[in-house]
């Protein structure tokens, strides 16, 4: 469909989210306001010189593995440091003000509960938690970045590039300097807790997120292309099944053919404006 301008797309947007039992599902798109890069922009996925790693060579070669560990590190401190933007504050009030079954979001940043918000899926995991692949064990990011920081003393590194799933590019001859850490229970090996390319969204957590599309009267998309078909599968059973489908994204998305509204503007404003448009409907028919 062809994107509403602001004032009639936030209009249509507000009625549509003051029916309540809204499902929000965000993509990376909203947390570039808190510096993390996108997968469009000249840092994103496209632009990177090396390919996002992958279960398989992460679990089988110990080179890759030392390779991405390097660049995690550095980019875990970056990562670390974000914090919610007007994005994010928006989605967590209008949780507290009862209009949401609750959020899925495909970022790893936890950037929805730091704003405030409870009901969230991690769809595809956090970066700030690390797990054994041997025992199951999982532990906190911090605690690794001190173990690793440690091991790493003489060690530098170079940025040349962010990269919005958690880690950054370095020049190749920085990258084989790096020592790795592993379990501490049991010594197996440490991966970050997110879904890599290659591995499924544990089915407990896509059941959850199932359940919670049946209860809803509307989705709502928020900085999400819908590329990748683990988020996109909710838009298209919301489409299956007659829920009303809304998209606020910076151009466009895979599911725009199922939206019934479509707003190309900045996130952060648009949700801020919402919010506050929501507070004057309610007041008015108080």
């Amino acid at each position: 469909m062809q994107p509403s301008d602001g004032a009639e797309g936030l209009d249509a947007l507000t009625g549509l989210v003051a029916d309540g039992r809204v499902l929000v599902l965000s993509g990376a798109g909203i947390s570039t306001e808190s510096g993390i890069p996108d997968y469009r922009g000249p840092s994103g996925a496209a632009q990177r010189r090396h390919a996002p790693m992958t279960y398989q060579l992460f679990t089988r070669d110990d080179v890759a593995r030392r390779r991405y560990w390097a660049r995690s590190h550095v980019g875990w401190r970056l990562m670390g440091r974000a914090r919610p933007n007007a994005g994010h504050d928006a989605v967590a009030a209008l949780e507290q003000t009862g209009l949401l079954v609750g959020t899925i979001t495909q970022n790893v940043d936890g950037l929805h509960q730091a704003a405030g918000a409870q009901q969230v899926i991690d769809l595809h995991g956090r970066l700030d938690r690390v797990v054994c692949l041997a025992c199951g064990d999982v532990t906190g990011r911090a605690e690794l970045d001190d173990r690793l920081t440690a091991a790493n003393l003489e060690w530098r590194a170079t940025i040349t590039a962010v990269n919005p799933d958690g880690d950054v590019d370095l020049p190749e001859e920085q990258l084989d300097g790096f020592t790795v850490v592993d379990c501490r229970r049991c010594g197996g090996v440490l991966k970050p807790d997110v879904v890599y390319f290659g591995e499924n969204v544990p089915a407990a957590r896509v059941e959850q997120a199932y359940a919670w599309l049946s209860q809803a009267r509307s989705v709502l998309v928020l900085g999400s292309s819908l590329t990748v078909f683990s988020g996109r599968r909710f838009v298209l059973r919301a489409a299956k099944e007659g829920i009303p489908v809304a998209i606020v994204n910076d151009g466009p998305t895979r599911g725009d053919e199922h939206a019934a509204i479509k707003l190309e503007t900045p996130l952060g404003a648009t949700l801020t404006s919402l919010v506050y448009h929501l507070g004057a409907v309610r007041s008015a028919s108080a």
